[in-house]
């Protein structure tokens, strides 16, 4: 598949009256044409700086990008100015944010607010665009579109000012999407409709996705492949397959551990211990070194590489050294494991019957 996106050694910092903050230290990863990049870890790990810097979405200052390249279509986005970034959002990179009411202008009508992405980047008129704005309601399931249209972001509910977000962000049928914690105050029956929405949009117009999340549930069910980021690095990028059933780095452990799983509720769930570092003064080694329980002295000395578990698996670990001890994930996360590979099996069998 075609490389739509490429990040190469991306450094976000921002400048606080206590120091730099090095939020994103030198991540690099891919996206191609229809394919969907979970990127997972918990708060503070950088997810959401790194995908709002490929915007220029940062506030700049206090952030600024540091170094590296983003090359959207072969161009670096890194070095546009802000004119230049504004013909590209909304029109060929769209991002669809956690809280659908900071994102959605209480004083304009709904109709209103969907039809400037069309009027400015498809150079539509009114009338071509209130007929664009009906045809997006209703491909995102919001019922009586032409009445709706009229109405306030207050005058809907969460989940379909939600949808009403998600149809901002598809009106100029963008290459890229970028969806932040999109589901994250959904219920989950709407959550499963947001998603599979995505889902059936992306096949029709072979768009790329960047779903940032902190919930893996989320992740099996909609990525083809997952990076998991910690301190501002990503550790782990592989395939849902290889993340689910072969994770090599401890964090990714501690973070499939401690999830909850209907096929094992008499299992502890497993907690990863201590907290982030502080990223004004990153630690000189591995960064999950201290709440590392098979952690070494060289996690202390020294940052690991990414090892190459197999062409589409990488982590950065120095248990993967071949001078490492052999070492097992929790029995917690083996459990979670074995029960993932029974529900992909059961669901295997399903859909042959």
């Amino acid at each position: 598949m075609e490389k739509l996106l490429d990040v190469k050694n991306l450094h976000v910092s921002f400048d606080t009256y206590g120091g730099e903050v090095q939020a994103v230290r030198g991540v690099n990863f891919d996206v191609k044409k229809g394919e969907t990049l979970a990127i997972v870890g918990e708060s503070g790990s950088g997810k959401s700086v790194t995908t709002k810097a490929l915007m220029q979405l940062i506030p700049m200052p206090p952030g600024r990008i540091k170094e590296g390249e983003i090359l959207f279509e072969g161009k670096d986005l890194a070095k546009l100015s802000e004119k230049e970034m504004q013909k590209i959002r909304g029109k060929d990179i769209s991002m669809i944010f956690q809280d659908p009411m900071t994102s959605l202008n209480p004083t304009m009508k709904v109709g209103n607010q969907i039809m400037e992405g069309l009027i400015k980047h498809q150079k539509m008129n009114k009338t071509q665009a209130r007929k664009r704005v009906v045809e997006l309601l209703e491909l995102v399931g919001i019922p009586d579109p032409e009445s709706r249209m009229k109405q306030y972001p207050h005058q809907f509910s969460g989940g379909m000012r939600q949808r009403v977000v998600v149809a901002i962000a598809l009106a100029c049928n963008p290459k890229l999407l970028i969806a932040d914690e999109p589901t994250t105050a959904l219920d989950v029956t709407i959550q499963a409709q947001i998603l599979e929405l995505m889902k059936d949009i992306q096949k029709k117009t072979d768009s790329g996705i960047i779903f940032i999340t902190h919930d893996l549930g989320v992740v099996a069910n909609v990525a083809d492949r997952v990076a998991v980021m910690y301190a501002g690095k990503i550790v782990e990028v592989g395939t849902v397959d290889d993340i689910f059933y072969n994770p090599k780095h401890p964090y990714t452990w501690g973070l499939l551990g401690s999830m909850p799983s209907l096929d094992s509720q008499d299992a502890e769930l497993y907690a990863i211990p201590g907290s982030p570092p502080d990223l004004l003064n990153p630690p000189k080694g591995d960064a999950f070194a201290a709440r590392n329980e098979y952690a070494m002295q060289i996690d202390l000395e020294q940052e690991p590489p990414m090892f190459k578990v197999s062409d589409t698996h990488y982590a950065a670990t120095w248990l993967l050294h071949e001078n490492a001890p052999n070492v097992e994930p929790p029995e917690a996360v083996k459990a979670r494991m074995k029960g993932m590979a029974t529900n992909a099996s059961s669901d295997t069998e399903g859909e042959r019957v």
